[in-house]
Order: structure tokens, then sequence, then C-alpha cells
């Protein structure tokens, strides 16, 4: 699968976004759809047809010759049903919404705001006379 690394800038090194992908196998393509159904972003699917369309990606039904994608386009309310065998290309093109919020920083986070809560409670007991 050809993927042509073109980096938005700014964007953390294990983001897809920005990303291109043309598979040349169902292989390429079944591991290209997996990818944009992780991706928390919208993508743009170029189809054998010629059309594009920006959406998000929101389900995909793995059945060998009939495996096929749901997407959101961004221009209708109304999911579309798309073939594995008419995806040309899958473009990474809407912002990544997930890029960087990984789940130890958000750990690390909520560690923080309990330190903080707890020594403001301290204080506050302090302040009573409690302690």
């Amino acid at each position: 699968m050809t993927d042509t690394k073109n980096h938005i800038s700014g964007v953390g090194a294990c983001s897809l976004e920005g990303r291109v992908f043309r598979p040349t196998s169902a292989a390429e393509t079944a591991e290209a759809v997996e990818m944009a159904f992780d991706y928390r972003g919208d993508v743009t699917l170029s189809l054998t047809s010629g059309e594009s369309i920006v959406g998000y990606l929101f389900n995909r039904q793995v059945a060998d010759a009939d495996s096929s994608i749901e997407i959101f386009p961004a221009d209708n309310p109304a999911p579309r049903r798309i073939p594995y065998d008419a995806i040309a290309t899958i473009a990474f093109t809407g912002e990544d919404t997930a890029n960087g919020k990984s789940w130890e920083i958000w750990v690390s986070k909520k560690e923080s705001e309990r330190l903080a809560e707890a020594e403001r409670v301290e204080a506050a007991a302090r302040t009573s006379g409690y302690l």
C-alpha cells in the first residue's frame, strides 16, 4: 500500500492525519479501512468511479468478497455503504481529535487534579481548625 506520508505540520508522529493510502490489494484495503475505522477524524474516500466522499467512517463489515464500510458523509445526514472494492484511496483529511490524548496523559492529568483537590481540602480543614 502506498502511503504518501504527507504530514500536516504540528501533527504528532503517531497520527495518521494528513496521510493518504492507495491500497493495491484487498488485504491492503482491509488494513487501511481498519486504520480509518480507528481514526477519530474525517476521511476522504476516492472511489474507483471517480467520486470523492468526505466523512466519518463509523462501521465496517468484513465478509470476504462482500466487505463494506459505512460512512457519515459531511454533506449528507444519511449514512452511505461503500464496498471495499470501490475504494481507490483513503486520505486522513480531518483533524485527529484523539491525537496526543493517550491513556497515560489522561491518568497523569487526573492524578494532578486529585492532588490539587486534596491540598485544597487540607488547607480548608487547617483554616477551620480541624487539622
